[in-house]
């Protein structure tokens, strides 16, 4: 009989070690949380939902099991029946509409503006803030910064309205790029919604700069938000349509567009692709020579193609390949860069596990937990949930349960 083992990973990462001592737990949580001293949840019942057919709680259990387990029981494994809502589906959704009310507001703002002179020193300005928003970044995570860098977008847009000429043309290149800024932060912050809208966003801003560059950018943009979503398909059509005319491109862009179709070629499973597209990307890295001052990750994170690669190794399932890479680039990631460390150690971490190395895989989460709670990174704790996958086959033995203690922190915010 198979098992039901999201639930059963679910208790062992709050401790129950036993089905036991699960009903027990559950009962006694559930008494505390509804104050009736009747509910009950016996061995036999749990032992029935880690099996083959788990049925589905009622309302009540179902509401103890998120409370305890931080989870609802689609997410556990349970069947869900026709017509189930789950007893908060309400407020989120008038939660989510005020949500996507303050992600659109600054990019949406009606109406005409009082018109002002706009200094193209503007554009500088602008320029040299972007780039501390870059280090910041990488120091805090995208949180702290969504708002400041929404509001100064903003502004941009206001005086794109009211400038002239070349002054006009330079604040929409600015402003695109501030665009995609945002539409990173939400991507990393886990509102993929929001990043759809503001890589949109700066499709449209590229579009109207009539900048090349810029518009390639956007498209790899674009194809970041599918790569997250797995649609490999859908990065490959973005990435060859920013690279239609490859030979009128910035390298930059070019390898900007050629590092994420690899990406997208290893959701399709497509091991020597990636080691195609990588290699050409790495063949043009040492052209860039431009000063713009977007899309520039490839210049300040060292290792950036051997990143690319380890990352793609291990979503093709190559633990041995990914983690020999991981060892490599992680010697040269400085301290500053705190918040891709935390993401490229629990990519390592999973990449040990792949290779049947789990206690290894426990030493480098233990760090990358602890970044994830400080940078409330979703990306990166998306990326500990597929280590916790991929730790299963160990879940009985003493360093699965080490993992799931060293995990439950961040995992169960997801």
């Amino acid at each position: 009989m198979s098992r039901n083992d999201a639930l059963r990973a679910a208790r062992l990462r709050v401790g129950w070690r036993t089905v036991e001592r699960a009903a027990a737990a559950l009962t006694e949580h559930g008494q505390q949380l509804l104050d009736e001293p009747h509910f009950t949840v016996s061995p036999r019942t749990w032992r029935r939902w880690e099996g083959e057919r788990p049925g589905w709680p009622a309302e009540e259990t179902a509401s103890v099991l998120h409370d305890a387990l931080g989870r609802w029981p689609e997410d556990l494994g349970f069947t869900t029946p026709p017509g189930w809502i789950r007893p908060e589906r309400h407020e989120e959704v008038e939660v989510k509409r005020r949500v996507f009310i303050s992600v659109t507001s600054a990019a949406l703002v009606a109406g005409p503006v009082a018109p002002q002179h706009v200094d193209p020193a503007l554009i500088d300005y602008f320029q040299t803030q972007l780039e501390g928003h870059y280090r910041a970044d990488m120091l805090l995570g995208p949180h702290d910064l969504i708002g400041t860098v929404s509001a100064q977008y903003q502004l941009i847009d206001k005086l794109v309205r009211s400038a002239k000429g070349e002054t006009r043309r330079g604040l929409l290149r600015v402003g695109a790029a501030y665009a995609a800024l945002i539409g990173w932060l939400y991507q990393d912050a886990g509102d993929m919604d929001g990043a759809a809208f503001w890589r949109g966003v700066t499709q449209e801003i590229a579009t109207r700069s009539r900048d090349r560059h810029l518009i390639g950018y956007s498209l790899v943009n674009q194809a970041q938000v599918r790569t997250d979503l797995g649609d490999g398909h859908a990065v490959i059509d973005l990435c060859e349509a920013a690279l239609d005319d490859a030979g009128r491109l910035l390298p930059k862009v070019r390898v900007m567009a050629i590092q994420q179709q690899a990406h997208g070629v290893s959701l399709t499973g497509d091991r020597r692709a990636v080691d195609q597209l990588i290699d050409a990307a790495d063949g043009l890295l040492s052209r860039i020579d431009d000063d713009l001052p977007w899309g520039n990750a490839c210049r300040r994170t060292p290792g950036y193609l051997e990143v690319q690669r380890a990352t793609c190794y291990g979503r093709l399932g190559l633990g041995c390949e990914s983690v020999a890479l991981w060892d490599q680039v992680l010697d040269v990631v400085p301290a500053t860069a705190r918040r891709d460390r935390g993401v490229y150690l629990a990519r390592h971490a999973t990449a040990a596990a792949a290779a049947r190395e789990p206690e290894q895989a426990l030493q480098i989460a233990r760090t990358a937990t602890e970044i994830a709670l400080e940078t409330r990174s979703a990306r990166m704790r998306r990326e500990l949930t597929t280590l916790e996958r991929a730790m299963l086959p160990w879940q009985d033995s003493p360093v699965g349960q080490d993992m799931a203690e060293v995990l439950a922190p961040v995992t169960k915010e997801i």
